[in-house]
């Protein structure tokens, strides 16, 4: 008797902003290969993260190691992403230097 198998699809979905989310949760890839990474057992992450199921975790870290290259360009991505925002945020928010140091003397007089 031979059992027929089938392909399990990988649990990933691309949003619109070109994040990949894991199942029907709202946790991203990368958080998931972070904790893999880390050490973290796919049992711990669902713990962390428990909008995930099990089957999801393993079949992503199992995506994670058969596309290793894949999947560490995209991180590559999003880590350079991250950065470009950051530096737009701190772009455009004001020195607050001056307001610090007036928050230090105010308290330095109340006391």
């Amino acid at each position: 008797m031979s059992a027929i198998l089938s392909a399990i699809p990988v649990p990933l979905r691309e949003e619109a902003d070109g994040s990949m989310r894991v199942g029907d949760s709202r946790v991203l890839l990368e958080l998931v290969i972070h904790a893999f990474e880390d050490g973290q057992t796919p049992e711990s992450i669902i713990e962390a993260y428990t909008t995930l199921s099990l089957p999801d975790v393993y079949a992503v870290i199992a995506y994670y190691l058969s596309n290793r290259e894949t999947v560490e360009n995209y991180l590559a991505r999003r880590d350079r992403e991250a950065v470009e925002i950051r530096a737009k945020i701190e772009a455009s928010q004001r020195d607050l230097g001056d307001v610090r140091q007036r928050v230090a003397a105010f308290r330095a007089n109340q006391a």
